[in-house]
């Protein structure tokens, strides 16, 4: 539960617009009512405060979500911690710091291009109950090899630079991840229920992930003039295995994160002001500042930049619905969706964060990102 302190006494205490919040609601609720999503989940920030809170169909405000990628925003806010510290550079090389690491070419890759996809490794395999044995997940990085040269292109990794990171914050630290996120980022803000990983006495309330609606086939994508996705490790096999006790209790650093929308919305508040409401500055503004500047602008699929900054997206152009955010969110509005259309952002523009989350994973991801892109255009226009 979000501590009442944490909870306006209406909207319009913090500067949300009745009307345009409804409309917000509605179109959250609208797949769940249509039969489409079995659950979904909203809440919207600002000044440090959740405005409003609504859950449909099989959720209530009690339940919990695995927010899948969004969780890339929480690693990497600590790894930007690890640096404020003093205790790591972008610069660096990987293998200065795990010489493990260091085998197949590896050896070249930087601190910064772990964060901003372009390290060259994003096929790179791990079992999430490796995670624990650590000379087995040492032997997992010395095994890798790199899918392409070090820095000469963007590719999304979906977890594996993420487990990276995460050693490199428990080397820099001395300090387990799952501990460092616990007593740097989510006490200080107050956020009690942002697990990564989940204890088993809260498991009942997450909500299992589902898989509905039809995929597109390739005759689709060619008629809309988008091309087909590559295959990734991103499988319904691997999203379901998140129903499981045993994937549960990982702090997978790329995907594990287990929480409510409103949790969610209020982490990127945390980041907006750089602490809680009424709290002790946990990111300086220089560190906000250096985390949130475009490092590449590699073309995705679509031929169109990709903005990423240090493991979160940056909405920047006209394109930024392309990149999770809606058409009226500023340039400036930074996040990090999740699979299966799981949302997540802040706008420092208007200090409005959003989270959404849903366990019901549309097969269409054009559906899907056109829900994302109706979603996030209604709640950056709420002031």
């Amino acid at each position: 539960m979000i501590e009442s302190q944490f909870v306006a006494a209406s909207p319009e205490e913090v500067g949300i617009n009745s009307e345009k919040l409804e409309a917000l609601l509605s179109r959250a609720a609208k797949e769940v009512e249509e039969g489409l999503l079995p659950a979904c989940q909203v809440a919207i920030a600002r000044h440090g405060k959740i405005a409003a809170v609504a859950s449909f169909g099989d959720a209530t405000d009690e339940s919990l979500f695995n927010v899948f990628s969004s969780t890339k925003a929480i690693t990497s806010a600590a790894g930007w911690l690890v640096m404020q510290d003093g205790k790591l550079k972008m610069d660096e090389r990987v293998s200065d710091i795990v010489p493990e690491f260091g085998t197949n070419g590896k050896d070249k890759i930087t601190v910064e291009q772990l964060f901003t996809h372009t390290a060259g490794f994003p096929h790179a395999p791990f079992r999430t109950a490796e995670w624990f044995d650590h000379k087995r997940r040492m032997e997992r990085f010395s095994e890798w090899t790199l899918n392409w040269p070090v820095g000469s292109r963007f590719e999304y990794h979906p977890t594996s630079s993420m487990y990276v990171i995460a050693e490199l914050v428990e080397r820099r630290s001395d300090m387990a991840f799952d501990e460092f996120v616990r007593q740097r980022i989510s006490k200080p803000l107050g956020l009690a229920e942002m697990f990564l990983p989940c204890p088993r006495e809260q498991h009942h309330r997450i909500v299992p992930v589902t898989h509905v609606g039809e995929a597109l086939t390739e005759k689709d994508y060619a008629a809309l003039g988008v091309p087909m996705p590559p295959v990734t490790e991103v499988t319904e096999d691997a999203l379901t295995a998140f129903n499981t006790t045993e994937t549960r209790l990982v702090p997978v650093p790329g995907g594990g994160g287990i929480m409510s929308a409103a949790t969610l919305a209020l982490f990127y508040q945390g980041l907006l002001n750089g602490r809680a409401l009424g709290g002790s500055e946990i990111w300086r503004k220089q560190t906000l500042d250096a985390a949130l500047k475009v490092r590449n602008n590699y073309p995705d699929l679509m031929g169109i930049p990709v903005n990423r900054a240090l493991g979160v997206v940056v909405a920047g152009d006209e394109h930024r619905n392309a990149r999770g955010f809606g058409h009226t969110n500023s340039p400036l509005a930074f996040g990090h969706g999740g699979a299966g259309g799981q949302i997540a952002w802040g706008d420092p523009a208007t200090g409005i964060s959003l989270g959404y989350c849903t366990s019901g994973h549309d097969r269409n991801v054009i559906r899907q990102a056109r829900r994302g892109v109706g979603i996030s255009s209604r709640a950056a226009s709420c002031v």
